[in-house]
């Protein structure tokens, strides 16, 4: 059995048995950690056997069944102009006929980096490394080498891949030193790390009276996207830039899902506050690995060869994802955003109606294209909110969704992504679904 054995031939709903996929499965778990390539992909959540997908075009993906789906996963993100863009595939199979990766620097990069550079002009130099954890972590190294200090503040929450020193658990009290929450982590490493309450200006405050001299850099997804869409609240990055700067610390803006998603130049373009440095992924590269980290000149001349701060990476700046990238951002016109914030806004609505129609406790947040349904009565405005949320019964609803094929994000702390390709036929037969589903 190969994949091409299992694409289905049209676009319809195949009225076929599961074997295909389970035998897929049966493989996957002899091979792979749970079966699969990252957690999330194993639907524990949310149960149910995972989908294996063979083909995506536009808004729809099909298993491995001919199953058809509407997706709203994504990838979890840079797939803002759908599955299979003709442009993007065209932009990758001439590069890929072309060669590759060289081992040297290829036009793509500085074609890439020049675009990316327009939109977000507060990176005035950047570096191409090949995920979102990395980017961080070479961002990190590089506020710490900046600023001379040990320490890193994030928010309870905030996934920033999965760099050890940030994958740390919620202490109690507004600011606190950070545990580890993985095995393999040293606590010596986690403590490195300090945890403030997003939204929460006074917890920050905390840190820096408590250990402002050692703070080298506060990292933040401006729109928290990786426990559900909560979206800052008025004045919050405006006074992390201030507070930040008045302590000596660096502004890191983690990016990874809302550059070129919430606006063409990211949330500090659509908040109006520039960091010191960005972290950027997913979209850059069209869906294929990539991630980059840039900011301020004077900082990225830090790194080497220019100085003293060591990063490398053998296929950083691969042309394949560099044509997919550049391929994909040519896209991204105001037209394009202007359709996303339209749909994305129809599909609000029309879950808001359906929670309203259902009379059950729920709660829709959203931010352009990004969108989580909670079920909660208001939507959070930080972690423990967000923790609050009745993740069975969001479990409930997928498989209800999933059912009716619609495909999303397998976890009740993730955010829906809303592309360019889904139609306005596509966001009412997803209302429609919703209003099912919802039913107690």
């Amino acid at each position: 059995m190969t994949g091409a054995d299992a694409v289905p031939r049209t676009g319809a709903r195949a009225a076929v048995s599961a074997t295909v996929s389970a035998e897929w499965r049966r493989r996957a778990d002899g091979l792979f950690p749970g079966g699969v390539n990252s957690p999330v992909r194993a639907y524990r959540a949310v149960g149910g056997e995972p989908p294996i997908i063979v083909r995506g075009e536009g808004p729809r993906v099909w298993d491995a069944d001919g199953v058809e789906h509407l997706d709203y996963v994504g990838a979890f993100g840079p797939l803002i102009v759908g599955h299979a863009h003709p442009r993007v595939v065209a932009a990758v199979t001439e590069q890929a006929a072309r060669g590759g990766p060289f081992g040297a620097t290829s036009p793509g990069e500085v074609e890439l980096a020049e675009r990316i550079r327009e939109a977000l002009p507060s990176m005035e130099r950047l570096r191409f490394v090949s995920s979102g954890t990395e980017a961080v972590m070479s961002a990190l190294r590089l506020a710490r080498a900046a600023t001379g200090r040990d320490l890193i503040a994030k928010f309870e929450g905030g996934y920033h891949g999965h760099v050890d020193s940030l994958l740390a658990q919620a202490g109690s009290g507004l600011a606190t030193l950070a545990l580890p929450a993985s095995a393999g982590v040293p606590g010596s490493v986690a403590s490195g790390t300090l945890l403030a309450r997003y939204n929460d200006l006074a917890a920050v405050r905390a840190l820096f009276e408590a250990y402002g001299e050692g703070i080298a850099a506060v990292i933040v997804e401006p729109v928290a996207a990786n426990m559900g869409v909560v979206p800052p609240a008025p004045g919050f990055l405006e006074d992390l830039r201030a507070v930040t700067r008045d302590h000596g610390a660096l502004l890191i803006f983690d990016e990874v899902i809302t550059g070129f998603r919430v606006a063409r130049g990211g949330a500090q373009a659509r908040y109006g506050v520039l960091p010191d440095l960005t972290t950027l992924g997913k979209v850059i590269g069209g869906g294929l690995p990539v991630g980059a980290y840039g900011g301020r000149s004077d900082l990225m001349a830090l790194i080497a060869p220019s100085g003293p701060v060591y990063q490398a990476g053998t296929l950083s700046g691969h042309p394949l994802a560099m044509a997919a990238g550049c391929a994909t951002l040519d896209l991204l016109d105001a037209d394009l955003y202007d359709r996303l914030e339209a749909r994305s806004a129809v599909l609000e609505a029309g879950l808001r109606e359906a929670i309203e129609g259902a009379g059950i406790t729920a709660s829709v947040s959203r931010v352009g294209s990004l969108l989580t349904l909670f079920f909660r009565a208001t939507p959070p405005r930080d972690f423990d909110e967000v923790r609050e949320a009745d993740a069975a019964a969001f479990a409930r609803f997928h498989a209800a969704m999933r059912d009716a094929a619609i495909l999303l994000p397998p976890a009740s702390q993730e955010a829906w992504f809303v592309s360019a390709t889904h139609t306005g036929a596509d966001i009412e037969r997803t209302i429609t679904a919703a209003r099912s589903a919802l039913q107690p």
